[in-house]
């Protein structure tokens, strides 16, 4: 899809939501406010985070009542107190981010799942892992959760729930939810009400004396962040970036391919060759506009959503107060299939019987409500490497912008590629365009000595990152380092087309900082041809730098294809030139990740 990582605009104010006072002890709280069960979510980027809210909220349906946590905000040591109250459970909603790693806020609990010992007898638990299959260590955090927590004492109540981003999460989630609901009724002698009405998490309030000083206009933390901005940058106070290059690299074809440039000069923003950066994109204003026509809404009024949960931390969904306009353009997904759970409150508001049954049926995980699920793309995040810190001052984006007819002949524009298309340098009235934007640390990292011979595979935007680590290397070289082989493996189209970044390669190569230039024209010929056939064909140069010059290996791009493809090229290397048998070749591979000489950053 492209090289953007935008964060899904659902998730904004749940990524960058102000940190509450920390309430250390969720076992006192749910004592004091009548709990029996808690949902804790480990998420990056907001949909545990919402998948727990909505497990916390169906509880009192099921004879239940349940509160979502975030265990960077509880002391987890306390898990073992949960066998204090009377019928009670925790589940457990748990992303796995990168390469098989704990997001964020569940690090120090998976810390002291690892390092500690304390017996959870008596504890009641369910876990649903939130995954994608196209990465090697699918659901590693949901599968380590639930099997931890077993080995501690603890007792499953139902199988642990995996759901698959590169299918449908969404559909896995309410399949399995499906069946955990019974579980729990039979498990704890409880009876479901048969009430089928939605239950209100927010109340929508319109203030009648409203200060418009204290309306947020887009902030994700901070009242008027953008406005006066203050070190250090992060998911809840980004920095407001000037937009110094954007231009289009493909010279032709029905794409849209391109590279910016931010310049963070006086942030104190600090990076890293191979780290991320996140950009908070806008919604279409056509879109908002078209909405507020549907609803007939008055986009400027101020509301303000209040949790009717007067013990959550979390007060509001996304900042409040502020308009309707700027929850639809900032906050909100309005792009996207709405998720099961909006379709169950949608129906309530149809007036014909026919439409009503059809929303619920579709909200539901039967085969017939999965046909009339419209089309449109899933959310997906993918993370754009940052380009050298040689350069401190700037940080390079290179994507390609998302655009393309469904089968139902709509067309769908990405939202923060199509955005960032139209970030002009300088506007007609003589501003500069700006992009909210923070770094994210990666473990992609050139290896520490620097006579370490380097192999980067990055077709299209993958790229992206190697453009950095071919600057560092560069500047290592004019620093009189001892610098070892740098070989890049690139793939596009045509050479006529998209040969990203040609001019600076070729001159990389002129200077002798790239030592080999490989790249696959997929279209260019007959028989297609990718990177993996271009590897085959110096299997025993890459096999001599990989088994006796300690290379280290990169790859970038996408997961579903690309990479597996990539990984098998090396086992069938391992076996043809190394003469391993296929076992031992995958667990050569593997050690090689282990160790941190195979890097993937990659998406689907």
């Amino acid at each position: 899809m492209g090289c953007v990582f935008s964060l899904p605009k659902e998730r904004q104010a749940a990524a960058a939501r102000v940190t509450p006072q920390r309430e250390t002890s969720f076992i006192e709280k749910m004592k004091k406010t009548n709990r029996n069960m808690v949902v804790f979510y480990g998420s990056q980027t907001g949909t545990a985070e919402e998948f727990s809210g909505r497990l916390s909220k169906d509880a009192q349906r099921y004879g239940m009542r349940g509160m979502s946590a975030d265990p960077e905000e509880y002391d987890m040591s306390e898990l073992p107190r949960l066998a204090e109250i009377d019928n009670s459970l925790a589940v457990f909603c748990m992303a796995t981010y990168g390469e098989g790693d704990p997001t964020d806020n569940a690090q120090d609990f998976y810390d002291w799942m690892q390092e500690n010992d304390e017996d959870l007898k008596g504890v009641n638990f369910a876990v649903f892992g939130l995954g994608n299959k196209t990465y090697e260590h699918f659901n590693a955090m949901g599968k380590y959760t639930d099997k931890r927590l077993e080995e501690l004492g603890g007792k499953r109540i139902y199988d642990l729930g995996m759901g698959d981003d590169d299918g449908n999460l969404e559909e896995d989630f309410v399949s399995w939810k499906e069946q955990f609901w019974p579980a729990v009724c039979e498990h704890f002698g409880v009876e479901a009400t048969g009430d089928d009405t939605s239950i209100r998490q927010y109340e929508l309030v319109v203030p009648t004396d409203i200060n418009m000083n204290k309306v947020y206009t887009g902030e994700m933390g901070r009242l008027k962040s953008f406005e006066t901005q203050k070190p250090p940058f992060d998911a809840k106070n980004p920095y407001l970036a000037t937009v110094a290059v954007n231009r289009q690299l493909n010279q032709s074809g029905d794409r849209h391919l391109m590279h910016l440039e931010l310049d963070i000069s006086g942030s104190k923003i600090r990076y890293d060759s191979g780290d991320h950066v996140a950009v908070y994109p806008v919604n279409d204003v056509s879109i908002v506009n078209r909405i507020g026509q549907i609803l007939d809404a008055d986009l400027d009024t101020v509301i303000s959503l209040n949790n009717l949960d007067e013990e959550s931390n979390k007060k509001h969904p996304f900042p409040c107060p502020t308009t309707y306009r700027t929850a639809l353009t900032h906050y909100l997904d309005i792009t996207n299939p709405p998720r099961t759970n909006v379709l169950f409150e949608l129906s309530q508001y149809a007036t014909d019987p026919k439409d009503q049954d059809t929303l619920r049926k579709m909200a539901s995980a039967s085969p017939e409500g999965k046909v009339g699920i419209p089309d449109g793309p899933r959310t997906s995040t993918s993370r754009p490497p940052v380009a050298s810190s040689v350069y401190p001052t700037m940080v390079s984006i290179c994507a390609v912008v998302v655009e393309f007819q469904t089968s139902t002949g709509r067309t769908f524009k990405g939202v923060a590629t199509n955005w960032l298309k139209n970030k002009v340098v300088v506007t007609d009235n003589g501003h500069k365009a700006t992009v909210p934007m923070y770094v994210r640390k990666s473990q992609f990292r050139l290896p520490f000595k620097a006579s370490n011979p380097v192999v980067m595979i990055g077709p299209g935007t993958g790229i992206a990152p190697f453009m950095g680590f071919l600057q560092e290397r560069g500047w290592m070289k004019e620093q009189g380092k001892d610098v070892g082989e740098t070989i890049l493996y690139f793939g596009c189209r045509r050479r006529n087309e998209d040969f990203l970044y040609q001019q600076e390669l070729e001159e990389f190569e002129k200077a002798g900082v790239l030592t080999q230039l490989n790249v696959a024209f997929s279209r260019d010929q007959e028989g297609k041809v990718y990177v993996q056939h271009l590897l085959k064909k110096n299997k025993e140069h890459l096999w001599k730098l990989i088994h006796t010059d300690n290379a280290h290996l990169y790859i970038c791009g996408d997961a579903r294809n690309m990479a597996r493809d990539v990984q098998n090229t090396f086992y069938d290397i391992a076996e043809e030139v190394g003469g391993l048998t296929h076992t031992q070749a995958v667990a050569y591979i593997k050690k090689l990740m282990t160790k941190g000489r195979y890097s993937l950053d990659v998406w689907s």
